[in-house]
């Protein structure tokens, strides 16, 4: 397996091997020995793992967590093609408002490690694109924030073939600017020192 640690501290890139044959593919996105050698530690404890099924030209995001609790994120696309996106939205880190794009799915096997805080938005190209989310905290509405993901400031490049396709909750997010100004954004400190407790 390979890894590639992103422009955005904290996140990582997986890439899988995939064995194909007549029947189809078989591949393992996580494997725990990588983590520890990667990070030093494993896989966080998993206490949600979810996943969505998207149509062609569906935009998810930009999607964040408030901390504390927060969620830290293993994601990958095991059917269909997507653009990942990151982009740091902790206030105080060295990356913020930095964005990182990734083509999940298609013929290459990659997953993300997505740090708290971190806010996750990805544009399905294919129809019946699945997302599978592996995370430390279970999902509360409460906690749930979102940013506009076409936010000028931010700048995630969107394909000009694609019409894209947002639920009124993302359409209606706010801006990065106006999240910061509401106090909605998480601090990179208290993102550091809860993700700690996450491994003994």
């Amino acid at each position: 397996m390979e890894t590639r640690r992103l422009r955005i501290e904290g996140a990582v890139e997986f890439t899988a091997p995939a064995y194909r044959d007549g029947r189809g593919v078989f591949t393992s996105p996580f494997q725990g020995d990588v983590f520890d050698a990667t990070l030093g530690h494993g896989l966080f404890p998993v206490r949600d793992i979810s996943h969505n099924v998207s149509a062609r030209g569906v935009l998810r995001g930009i999607h964040y967590t408030t901390t504390p609790p927060g969620r830290t994120k293993f994601v990958y696309c095991p059917h269909g093609r997507v653009t990942d996106y990151l982009v740091d939205l902790r206030t105080g880190s060295p990356t913020f408002g930095q964005w990182e794009s990734t083509e999940l799915g298609g013929a290459t096997v990659r997953a993300l490690l997505i740090p708290m805080g971190v806010g996750h938005a990805f544009l399905s190209h294919e129809a019946g694109s699945i997302v599978v989310y592996v995370m430390s905290e279970g999902y509360r509405a409460s906690n749930e924030l979102a940013v506009d993901a076409l936010d000028p400031e931010i700048g995630l490049p969107m394909p000009h073939e694609l019409a894209v396709q947002q639920s009124d909750r993302d359409r209606n997010a706010p801006t990065i600017a106006q999240a910061r100004e509401r106090g909605l954004l998480p601090s990179y400190q208290v993102c550091q020192d809860v993700e700690a407790k996450l491994w003994p």
